[in-house]
């Protein structure tokens, strides 16, 4: 066979490479292919969490779809990008082995985040965040075991392994398909003249042009397509469907990253206006403003003397995902709190309390250093910003002469325990490797709550009265993966479906609380200790209250010592977060105090007075809400704000509404109230400071205490 008969094998492999067309069909059909997966991954998301659809109606979930279609086509469009890229040289166009690798990568690393996110999602009721990152960085056994433990982790790789192989055989079959196409009888293509330069750049020009307006996702003017644009209906669970995790963890990782805290709320007023404002919101008429100059709202304060008690000691019992919507002193029928319940009839309870977060760190940070949680400052634990002395209960405590305690179920290395709590005045910590012999020893987390109480009532009950003291004692049984002692001191909750195991566990906690105070109440220093008693943050239900979930906010606070029902009675209704439990704790204590609280002493307030509370979620996102009386402005970061009525209780309810005159004042309060913290935590001017009150003060708001 001569020259003229067989082309060289260079030519034949140019011969039969995929052409332009095929190219452009193999780009085309990989995307459908991929939008195809994203849609799967969504219905799974709805069918693993099919618990939340309650009654929404159908229509809200195909709009949810619709939503998401647009949000996939930004990622497919990047997934993609390679491949169009490749019409710069048929050398490229001809890699189709790499660009299938590429292909199954993508496919098979979407598919691993939609299983993460089906539990992800089921356990915070949104899309993969920032939490992933904050995670990834902690103690990584723990974290592995905790995984391990909590979750269908085989189960899930399993159905990772059989979709990626079922994406793998697609891109195959699509590359064997296209490759064929076009093809002649005598193996060559029918398109070689459009494989020329000329041809090949318009079909780029034009595919770039296409992708660019299909990864803005939005043919408007202006921004491209932003999560807000997922939320057009009345369902949070359809709203979050719209969305695209890949996105969502790409924006956190952005945000986690930046070099510029973008994650920061940036000044929307003056300083000085800011600063007025936040300190008309806090300061009250028992308050005298010191360092005015220097720092925002550090004050000399005094509670009247017809709201302090016989007190002497503080114990704050900061219980581990303690929901105020499954407390039945809160409403609850479920029965899962009867202990809390009966100790709620000595005290006073709070019933309109918040988290500030909702993470256990920053439950602690708030509750212990009365500082919030803020945007771009969620792990202040960790942080620098964290080796700030803050006005916080260790602070004002060992200041007096307090004896200080802190017990736990676990390692104080997590969430830098033990560095924090230290550095603010903190001397006696009792982890997970200072008990001997206990009931459980998970090897995830610690200790059971009941062996952490056992071991907390030993060890007040050392205390001989000479010194007064304080206490945290932390539980954390009721965290996945619920390590719990067997046989079970308590039935199991039923009827709740998945969350029947966080419910066990629940009731298991409340039990170990009930043991400890049947020790407590016997013991010496009972009679002249204030306990408080205080969730570090709330969970999801089956349905969604607000868009900022209140569920997973709102928490019971729980206020037991001699004559407190006498002077407040047995209930309040007062709005209030955690960083308002430091004050109210100092406020109940003779003798005035310096402190620089960003919460205020919630049993001193005029009776008009309806309470506050600024809340933000975990996970990086940026949206903060200020709760007062029965109304709530949300403010997404950049988005227009949105206000709900809400009720708590028996029959919880929210409703949207129009914004009012009242609540623009509230959305300026809450802008102020940011501000003029994130500003005083950067100037490491947040915590005491200053001169004590025999120096004299500097300054005034209001009336002076007497």
């Amino acid at each position: 066979m001569n020259s003229n008969q067989r082309p060289s094998g260079r030519v034949a492999a140019r011969g039969t490479s995929p052409g332009t067309l095929e190219h452009l069909g193999f780009i085309l059909t990989s995307a459908i292919v991929l939008l195809l997966l994203f849609s799967l991954l969504r219905l799974g998301l709805l069918v693993y969490n099919h618990e939340l659809i309650g009654d929404t109606p159908a229509a809200s979930f195909v709009e949810a779809f619709f939503n998401g279609l647009r949000f996939d086509l930004r990622v497919v469009v990047f997934i993609c990008a390679p491949l169009i890229l490749a019409l710069f040289s048929m050398r490229l166009v001809a890699a189709r082995r790499w660009q299938r690798y590429w292909l199954n990568f993508a496919a098979g690393l979407a598919i691993f985040l939609g299983m993460v996110e089906l539990n992800f999602y089921q356990e915070f009721h949104q899309r993969l965040n920032g939490l992933v990152f904050q995670y990834i960085q902690e103690d990584p056994a723990t974290v592995l075991s905790m995984l391990w433990h909590g979750f269908p982790v085989v189960r899930l790789l399993m159905a990772w392994a059989v979709l990626s192989g079922a994406a793998f055989a697609m891109f195959a079959w699509l590359n064997r398909r296209w490759k064929s196409a076009g093809r002649q009888p005598n193996g060559q293509r029918s398109d070689r003249s459009v494989r020329s330069w000329p041809v090949r750049g318009v079909t780029l020009l034009l595919c770039v042009l296409v992708s660019v307006i299909a990864a803005r996702g939005t043919l408007r003017q202006g921004p491209p397509l932003r999560w807000g644009d997922a939320f057009t209906t009345e369902s949070m669970f359809a709203n979050q469907l719209g969305l695209n995790g890949m996105l969502s963890l790409y924006a956190a990782g952005k945000s986690r990253l930046s070099a510029e805290r973008d994650n920061v709320w940036k000044p929307s007023m003056p300083s000085d206006q800011a600063v007025a404002i936040t300190r008309d919101l806090l300061l009250g008429p028992n308050d005298r403003l010191v360092d005015s100059e220097t720092a925002a709202i550090r004050r000399d304060y005094q509670a009247p003397a017809d709201t302090r008690l016989p007190i002497q000691n503080v114990v704050v019992i900061l219980m581990e995902s303690f929901a105020g919507h499954f407390v039945g002193a809160l409403g609850s029928q479920a029965g899962i709190t009867p202990n809390f319940d009966r100790l709620a009839q000595d005290g006073l309870l709070l019933r309109r309390i918040f988290s500030n977060g909702t993470h256990t760190h920053q439950g602690m940070f708030a509750t212990m250093a009365c500082f919030p949680n803020l945007p771009g400052f969620e792990y202040l634990m960790q942080a620098p910003e964290g080796g700030h002395q803050f006005s916080g209960l260790p602070q004002l405590l060992s200041a007096r002469g307090y004896d200080d305690l802190y017990v736990y179920n676990g390692d104080f290395a997590w969430d830098n325990q033990s560095g924090f709590f230290s550095n603010q005045g903190m001397t006696r910590f009792i982890g997970r490797n200072d008990y001997t012999n206990p009931v459980v020893s998970d090897p995830t987390w610690g200790v059971s709550d009941q062996d952490m109480f056992d071991r907390a009532a030993e060890e007040l009950l050392k205390q001989d009265g000479s010194k007064p003291f304080y206490a945290l004692l932390q539980t954390l049984s009721n965290h996945t993966p619920y390590a719990l002692p067997d046989p079970l001191p308590v039935e199991p909750a039923s009827g709740h479906g998945s969350l029947d195991p966080h419910l066990t566990a629940m009731r298991y906690s409340d039990w170990a609380l009930g043991q400890f105070f049947e020790k407590a109440k016997k013991a010496p220093y009972y009679k002249n200790t204030l306990f408080v008693l205080v969730g570090d943050h709330g969970f999801g239900a089956e349905e969604q209250l607000t868009e900022m979930d209140l569920y997973r906010f709102h928490v019971p606070l729980l206020l037991i010592a001699p004559g407190i029902q006498e002077r407040f009675g047995s209930t309040m209704d007062v709005v209030g977060t955690q960083v308002d439990v430091v004050p109210t704790i100092m406020g109940r204590l003779d003798g005035a105090v310096r402190q620089q609280c960003w919460g205020r002493d919630l049993l001193s307030l005029a009776s008009d007075d309806p309470g506050f509370g600024i809340i933000k979620p975990s996970g990086g996102d940026q949206t903060v809400a200020m709760v007062s009386g029965d109304r709530i402005v949300v403010q997404p970061k950049g988005m227009e704000p949105r206000i709900y009525n809400y009720q708590l209780g028996a029959q919880p309810q929210s409703t949207r509404t129009e914004t009012t005159s009242a609540d623009a004042i509230l959305l300026e309060q809450m802008k102020a109230f940011v501000q003029t913290a994130t500003a005083s935590l950067i100037d490491n001017t947040a915590g005491v400071g200053g001169r004590s009150p025999s120096e004299g003060v500097v300054g005034t708001v209001r009336e002076p205490y007497e």
